[in-house]
């Protein structure tokens, strides 16, 4: 009963889904974080986690000025590590990014830091932040991932509730790279949707690709926020089909100039970007 009230309380303190003010001077107070044990207790994740990770974060609208007030804009790439107690509430990610557009810094470098300070603090560890000027913009292609699109299959679907049971596995052993652009699930608060495309890297014995078609179809209503439901995702694999080595990464489209893309392993690291074509 506490969880639910304690749950219940953050997400009424936050400023999604209420009218808000935009500012336009540096104010790392409109930062909101979200406790990831709210979710994780859903999950029996209570002890050490079955993953490590990142939520990798693209900023697309930042700009401040500089000592003599010109406009200055750069490209914004933060990892926030999955071992940080919070993840960052998205929309007052985008309400702090707004609020150095008249903001003064003498350099891009005292940018970074501010940044890097800021999300630090509401993520509650170290969050690693990169800044592109605009020289460097013209290197960041549009790419696709290098795995074996499930999406093609022809199946029939009329249930688009979250169904964990979708799931299964059988026969040899293989490794195996799936991806699939049909994720869709809801902002748990707003209900607004969050698009996505999913990238599955496992070992193991085979996954059953139309029951994992219809599984990750299933989140389709399913209210959650993104890096939850990449957990889930992750949790839901690990128990219904026992792979050995296993990663999920998914890519969501952005809203107010942010994309945000979660990736859970427990054999691997979180690959070069490659931002895709609806991103």
């Amino acid at each position: 009963m506490s969880e639910t009230f304690d749950k219940q309380a953050t997400l009424a303190g936050l400023s999604l889904g209420k009218a808000t003010e935009y500012r336009e001077i540096y104010a790392p107070n409109l930062l909101q974080a979200v406790p990831r044990s709210m979710n994780r207790v859903e999950l029996n994740l209570t002890a050490e986690l079955p993953f490590y990770g990142t939520d990798r974060w693209n900023g697309y609208e930042l700009s401040w000025l500089n000592s003599k007030g010109k406009p200055q804009v750069a490209i914004m790439r933060c990892e926030v590590p999955v071992s940080s107690p919070n993840l960052v509430e998205s929309k007052s990610f985008k309400l702090y990014l707004n609020s150095f557009n008249q903001s003064h810094f003498d350099s891009i470098e005292l940018v970074a830091e501010a940044l890097t300070k800021d999300l630090s603090q509401c993520a509650g560890e170290k969050v690693e932040v990169i800044l592109f000027k605009p020289a460097a913009f013209s290197q960041m292609q549009i790419s696709s991932f290098d795995a074996m699109s499930i999406d093609d299959l022809d199946i029939e679907v009329k249930d688009y509730q979250l169904e964990p049971s979708n799931l299964s596995s059988g026969g040899k052993q293989i490794e195996e790279t799936l991806t699939s652009d049909l994720l869709k699930s809801n902002c748990l608060i707003t209900n607004q949707p969050d698009w996505g495309s999913v990238f599955i890297r496992y070992q193991g014995q085979q996954i059953n690709h139309e029951g994992l078609l219809r599984y990750l179809i299933s989140f389709r209503q399913h209210n959650e926020f993104h890096e939850q439901c990449v957990e889930r995702i992750f949790c839901d694999i690990m128990a219904h089909c026992k792979p050995n080595k296993l990663s999920v990464y998914a890519r969501y489209t952005r809203r107010g100039g942010l994309d945000i893309n979660p990736f859970r392993s427990n054999f691997e690291q979180i690959y070069p970007e490659v931002r895709l074509a609806r991103q």
